[in-house]
């Protein structure tokens, strides 16, 4: 592998952001961390970013008493304070209002147009504001929108420019069975190719009525659905920044369930029009709700990560959210267990594993960096397969089952009865061991894996203060 290439969703910036947006966000950042280890920094490219368009955030503006572009910039900006206290190394902030990806988005539809994929033609049906999409029967439950139960759907009937997805989805169905990409986890992938084969109709691509978006090239009283414009940042992004063309195609989207269908089909189609080439992976996180109950403003519950970061520090947060279930499948995050799994696991945990080697090391007063040079690093041959597989909490439980197994040995051997040259041997060997642990933890736990090695790569180990401070329960 020469480059990777990941993006998290680009998040719609109607309000600030929340743990949701977080727990994808430092998945993306474990995968670009996991891979810049492996083939080098210049050859990986980190995309995330906001979606700045659409009626709803007009909506959100005037709530605010603010235009949308001052509304925007005040929210785009959260997330851009939000993503680095959360330790997030994106190599780029894409925004839908840079004026270059506006004429990327008009280039593209404009070839689309010509090449006769796009027609006009009226549209009628229920409209979801939250979505901002049109609903079909079978996503409207109870006369509701399961995403937004208490927005009220309403009835439209406009002229629209239509994409022709229905003449394309043979070509994506084919392109999704012999894995020209790939939909994960697996049960996705099936959700997906059942409901191309259950048969697709053509799509709406513009809107009228919607000024704050892009106008459509070749008419004017037209912007582009906000959803297409937010689509094809990922392909804008590679021919706005300097330098990065070479990165296309996408290696991992990275995304929650309630938008794969539009990162699975819509896109798949849009560039095979286009004539080029498809993201390799398309991975679809689970939903999850907070101690037992669903995330919902009118319950309260819309967590701040920054909230987070302040109690437990940005690597206590990353381990909390990634160790919290099993990525790709709904699961609960116990903000009620927090402070109970912090304890155990990264302050009794790691904090004390390197504590009592440092100050056994400390108390021996020999010399250590003839050790730590000789240390040369590899990665876990167990972790890369995790993460080959798209499980980067599994990888992340194997780094923690060393530390467990580390301790236990310790425990078991007893250096602090040792002196001499046997005291000497087992200490440079726990250095040698908990150095390669530090590397290995780079893409999880950043800066704790960076002061673990600081602690032993020098000549005179002195225990430091603890890396995670206990909490009280």
């Amino acid at each position: 592998m020469k480059k990777f290439y990941v993006t998290t969703p680009i998040y719609y910036v109607n309000d600030k952001p929340h743990i949701g947006h977080a727990y994808t966000t430092i998945i993306a950042d474990v995968f670009a961390r996991y891979y810049r280890q492996k083939i080098g920094k210049e050859n990986v490219f980190f995309l995330t970013g906001t979606d700045e368009h659409g009626a709803k955030i007009i909506q959100a503006a005037k709530k605010n008493n603010q235009s949308p572009r001052d509304f925007v910039d005040q929210v785009s900006n959260q997330y851009q304070v939000a993503w680095k206290a959360l330790g997030i190394s994106n190599d780029y902030f894409f925004r839908t209002t840079n004026p270059n990806h506006k004429k990327t988005v008009q280039d593209m539809l404009q070839t689309l147009y010509d090449k006769g994929y796009i027609y006009k033609s009226l549209y009628k049906g229920i409209y979801c504001v939250g979505c901002e999409k049109y609903l079909t029967e079978d996503e409207i439950i109870n006369e509701k929108c399961p995403h937004h139960p208490t927005t009220e759907l309403t009835e439209q009937e406009e002229e629209n420019y239509f994409f022709k997805l229905r003449d394309l989805t043979p070509k994506v169905l084919e392109a999704l069975e012999t894995e020209k990409y790939r939909v994960l986890p697996i049960e996705k992938r099936n959700e997906i190719l059942g409901k191309i084969r259950g048969g697709i109709n053509d799509i709406s691509i513009s809107r009228t009525g919607v000024d704050w978006g892009i106008p459509v090239p070749w008419d004017n009283k037209h912007t582009v659905y906000v959803w297409v414009d937010a689509l094809f940042n990922y392909y804008s992004a590679t021919r706005i920044i300097p330098q990065k063309e070479h990165f296309w195609p996408v290696d991992l989207h990275l995304m929650a369930k309630d938008i794969l269908w539009f990162h699975a089909l819509i896109w798949e189609a849009l560039l095979l029009a286009l004539d080029k080439e498809l993201p390799k992976v398309i991975f679809a996180h689970g939903f999850f709700s907070i101690d037992g109950q669903k995330m919902s403003k009118s319950l309260g519950n819309i967590i701040d990560p920054l909230e987070l970061v302040n109690s437990y520090g940005t690597d206590g947060l990353r381990y909390l959210l990634l160790t919290s279930f099993a990525i790709g499948n709904d699961g609960d995050i116990s903000l009620s267990k927090f402070k109970e799994k912090y304890n155990s696991d990264l302050a009794n945990g790691i904090g004390n594993l390197v504590s009592r080697i440092a100050r056994l090391c400390e108390q021996s007063k020999y010399n250590f960096i003839p050790v730590f040079e000789k240390v040369k690093f590899k990665l876990d041959l167990s972790i890369e397969k995790a993460m080959t597989e798209y499980r980067p909490d599994e990888a992340i439980k194997i780094i923690w089952n060393q530390i467990q197994k580390f301790d236990k040995d310790i425990h078991n051997e007893q250096p602090w009865t040792l002196s001499g040259e046997k005291l000497q041997k087992i200490l440079e060997s726990y250095i040698e061991r908990i150095i390669p642990i530090a590397h290995n933890l780079k893409p999880f736990l950043p800066d704790t894996a960076e002061k673990i090695i600081a602690i032993f790569g020098t000549e005179k180990i002195i225990k430091p203060e603890s890396l995670f401070r206990r909490k009280n329960l």
